[in-house]
């Protein structure tokens, strides 16, 4: 695979160092993998939310907690090996992807990587 522009400046001088392309007018540096990376990247976020150990999670399931966690505004501590049945899947686009009710704390959204499934 041979690039033909920098994908930054979209200059057409460019060369190749080894396996890294180099741009002389914007000194962007790239790797030719990169884009193929970023890429698979995509495609692994597209299929779903995940937990700490990788497992595809799914609207109902049950998880549970990995670490204690401490909750904003409050002096509550979600702990560690705590149960979580029936998970909702939301994309609140700020890392809180998992919403659900916990005993004591009510209404609360969790970041799936601190959760595993059950």
């Amino acid at each position: 695979m041979s690039f033909e522009n920098c994908p930054k400046c979209q200059s057409e001088d460019i060369y190749q160092d080894s396996n890294l392309w180099i741009c002389p007018m914007c000194s962007h540096e790239w790797v030719e993998q990169e884009n193929n990376a970023d890429s698979a990247t995509e495609a692994e976020l597209e299929e779903g939310v995940r937990d700490a150990n990788g497992n595809l999670l799914t609207t109902g399931d049950s998880v549970i907690v990995v670490k204690d966690l401490k909750i904003k505004g409050s002096s509550g501590v979600v702990k560690g090996g705590t149960k979580v049945r029936n998970i909702r899947l939301t994309d609140a686009g700020d890392g809180h992807d998992i919403a659900c009710k916990i005993d004591g704390f009510g209404s609360i959204n969790l970041k799936s990587e601190y959760v595993r499934k059950a």
